[in-house]
């Protein structure tokens, strides 16, 4: 039996405005065949074990022609496959869509339509630019830049396109500028006609500007600007300067290297990507099981005997609980033991568990949770900390010379990852990256591990370097580096925040 063919809308770039139901095609498809325009993190939505093809081309560099594509959808569906063929913006909007579900449907092969928001209105929504205004514009004209080659004849009627005067959009066009120019003056549009080119619309690389018919051309090849770009053309385009409220985002436009786990990047990059920075993964640390469960094993057989359960990160919250569960347990396990998490994002991932905690130190580090839990009497009480294999000895050192007990079970440890850095290197010495952060003292170490450690300072003398706080940053320095950014609360938000009034200050200078 055959399967059933998605035709998903992508979105223009920015995946937060993929729809609903394109999410759920996404995450139900066997096969995803996506092009160059639809973003690859969609994938990341994408159930275990998908079968995923790109066959998406750059230019004129096309890895696979439209006749093959039709050919490979067919294929799928025809082995009872749930396909989604993802595609930039709209299926429908010069996607060449259409020729796609004509071939379904001469195949037999059943499909759905699922809309995306369209680059044609996003990219100037996102550069400030409303297509159409009660005083400036009634009517927008949607235009392809590249029809059709083997045409013999345009189907653009120049002509007809003055007569209006509403707002013009043109996609694919960047090659064609010239011509659009030139026909637009040819046709009675004024050379002082204002025109904006957009490009990479809605991404946090997103980059335009603003001219006029006669100085545009002359202005895109200063910028060294390059496709995808979208031209908008009409009296809208004067809205810009007072309505660009996507590229003047604190962090707009700064690529920001995040260096944690990878499974922990997720939350980072999302309030970077708020704040309009372009996050660039390079994970220095990976968490994975202890060599063995039998400390912790050992723990959680004897949980109602501590006084106190200490968390001290996220990582050791998942750890310590998955293997809670994967015993047959459950959190009712811990009734009677106080819960401490060092800062509020380990305390969320605890109360996510429906499990309340009891202290959180208002300073987010040991000597905090020392502080906290001093003045509640260590003397007597048993704790049970579970960490990392590897961490720093002073909360056990100092619960122990106050007179507690403490049990530290090793829920997790850190490895290095196998990620390439030559091509990070290269990146950082073209200047290609503003900021390097670090969330702890291990992504210092193991980002220093990557290259000589001679060549570190060097390498990111043009780099800001940001830490989470003081341990981190002595870390740092170790390296030889110099610490420019640093919040005075030591969370995630607060860092963004933090380097977000570094360049504002730097901007006012």
């Amino acid at each position: 039996m055959a399967g059933k063919v998605y035709l998903v809308g992508a979105g223009p770039g920015d995946p937060g405005l993929l729809t609903l139901k394109g999410l759920e095609a996404i995450k139900e498809a066997d096969c995803i065949i996506y092009d160059f325009l639809a973003n690859s993190r969609l994938l990341e939505h994408a159930k275990a074990g998908v079968e995923t093809i790109y066959v998406g081309k750059k230019g004129s560099q096309k890895t696979i022609e439209q006749e093959e594509i039709n050919r490979l959808i067919i294929e799928k569906a025809k082995k009872g496959k749930t396909v989604v063929r993802l595609k930039g913006g709209d299926p429908f909007i010069f996607g060449r869509g259409g020729e796609e579900a004509e071939e379904l449907s001469a195949a037999g092969i059943a499909f759905e339509i699922v809309p995306g928001v369209t680059s044609a209105i996003a990219a100037p929504a996102y550069a400030g630019i409303p297509l159409t205004h009660r005083d400036l514009s009634s009517a927008v004209t949607f235009i392809t830049g590249q029809e059709n080659p083997l045409k013999e004849r345009t189907n653009i009627a120049w002509d007809r396109l003055s007569t209006g005067r509403g707002t013009l959009v043109f996609l694919m066009g960047w090659k064609s500028l010239p011509l659009i120019t030139k026909k637009l003056l040819e046709n009675g549009w004024p050379p002082s006609t204002p025109v904006a080119l957009i490009r990479w619309g809605t991404m946090t690389k997103q980059v335009s500007c603003a001219g006029t018919l006669d100085n545009i051309i002359g202005l895109a090849k200063r910028l060294d600007l390059k496709p995808p770009v979208i031209t908008v053309v009409g009296d809208v385009v004067n809205l810009r300067e007072r309505l660009n409220w996507f590229e003047s985002k604190p962090l707009f436009g700064k690529r920001i290297l995040v260096t944690r786990a990878l499974e922990q990047a997720g939350d980072f990059t999302r309030v970077l990507e708020k704040e309009g920075a372009e996050p660039i993964s390079f994970p220095t640390i990976k968490t994975v099981a202890p060599q063995s469960w039998k400390p912790v094993d050992r723990a959680i057989k004897r949980l109602s005997t501590y006084d106190w359960a200490i968390f001290t990160s996220v990582n050791g919250v998942k750890y310590f609980f998955d293997r809670l569960y994967k015993l047959g347990l459950d959190v009712r396990e811990l009734k009677g033991v106080k819960i401490c998490a060092v800062g509020p994002m380990t305390a969320k991932a605890v109360e996510r568990l429906g499990i309340k905690v009891d202290l959180t130190p208002k300073e987010f580090k040991a000597e905090g949770l020392l502080d906290a839990l001093g003045k509640r009497s260590i003397k007597g009480k048993k704790f049970l900390l579970a960490r990392a294999t590897k961490a720093r000895e002073i909360i056990p050192d100092e619960i122990k010379r106050l007179g507690g007990r403490i049990d530290v079970v090793p829920a997790y440890r850190t490895v290095k990852p196998s990620k390439e850095a030559a091509g990070l290197k290269e990146m950082i010495t073209s200047g290609g990256v503003d900021v390097v952060t670090f969330t702890s003292a291990s992504t210092v170490t193991n980002f220093a591990a990557a290259f000589k450690k001679s060549e570190l300072p060097g390498l990111l003398k043009d780099c800001k370097v940001a830490c989470i706080g003081p341990i981190t940053a002595e870390a740092a320095r170790k390296y030889g580096l110099s610490v420019d950014i640093m919040p005075n609360d030591y969370t995630i938000p607060a860092l963004t925040r933090a380097m977000a009034e570094y360049f504002k200050r730097s901007h006012d200078k």
